[in-house]
């Protein structure tokens, strides 16, 4: 069954009508005498009857209403209504909410324990879904992202550290993970009648018993990549510089002494220290 939206009545009459009722009864009964009783007793039970189907509906709320066990509709506009007394009315807020989960520990696509959290922002579309197919819905949102948030755990690794590998992982493709969590939130979500506005990770760490091994093997990868762009560039350098030298005259040199020469400027280029110089007042050859 779908939702069905209704309206009430305009709730200032109605209480009107029931303090009259409260405050008219008994006085006409007090007037009429001992044959006023019942006039006195059926004014304060209609106005109590009356009264009690008086709701006030505030921005982003609604009212599910029941007749015995019937779904009847739903009130999602603004303002003080009336409606029948033998209604029973369920309020459902419509407004968007936080869920910040709880750090799970999960395994990684690859098998690795990591710690995640997601942060949603969710809210009521369909009242009735929300009402009447799952018992608790605020419940329902807490069991069902953490059981997405397992799935696409699963789905992924946490991180690449093959470089031939394009592959989309946890830590790096932020946007894709977002976007797929978004959409199994939703999918498991949209049986309660919830709505899906944002999901995203917001929390991701290593757990900390292979914290501190993935770590040095980050650290080894960087110093790696460094050292490879310092080679790189090193090269390019000592290539130039026998350019220059050949081009200009300045010295010539044969095989061995270029040979020298590149040793010495790749260690002082390379090198993670700075180089000691050691100057040689004698003959190239001493």
């Amino acid at each position: 069954m779908l939702e069905k939206i209704i309206k009430g009545k305009n709730g200032f009459i109605f209480l009107l009508i029931g303090l009259l009722l409260l405050v008219g009864g008994p006085i006409f009964g007090f007037k009429i005498g001992t044959a006023g009783a019942p006039f006195l007793i059926i004014g304060v039970l209609l106005g109590i009857f009356i009264l009690m189907g008086l709701v006030i509906v505030n921005p982003n709320q609604s009212r599910v209403l029941t007749l015995f066990g019937k779904y009847v509709g739903t009130i999602r506009e603004n303002g003080f209504q009336w409606v029948n007394p033998f209604y029973k009315k369920k309020k459902i807020s419509l407004r968007a909410r936080n869920f910040d989960s709880e750090r799970v520990k999960v395994n990684d696509k690859r098998g690795n324990p990591i710690l995640i959290s997601v942060i949603l922002v969710w809210r009521v579309q369909e009242t009735y879904k929300a009402a009447f197919e799952v018992d608790d819905y605020e419940s329902f949102v807490r069991v069902q992202t953490d059981a997405a948030v397992r799935k696409l755990a699963g789905m992924y690794s946490y991180d690449n550290f093959d470089d031939d590998q394009e592959e989309v992982t946890l830590r790096s493709d932020v946007g894709d993970v977002n976007d797929a969590l978004e959409q199994e939130v939703s999918e498991r979500l949209e049986i309660a009648g919830l709505e899906v506005i944002e999901a995203r990770i917001g929390y991701l760490a290593y757990a900390p018993e292979i914290a501190s091994a993935m770590l040095k093997r980050q650290q080894a990868e960087a110093i790696v990549a460094a050292r490879f762009k310092i080679v790189e560039g090193a090269v390019g350098m000592v290539d130039s510089a026998l350019e220059m030298l050949s081009e200009k005259n300045i010295i010539e040199l044969d095989e061995e002494k270029k040979a020298s020469m590149v040793s010495n400027l790749m260690v002082v280029l390379c090198s993670d220290k700075e180089a000691t110089p050691v100057l040689n007042t004698g003959t190239l050859n001493a």
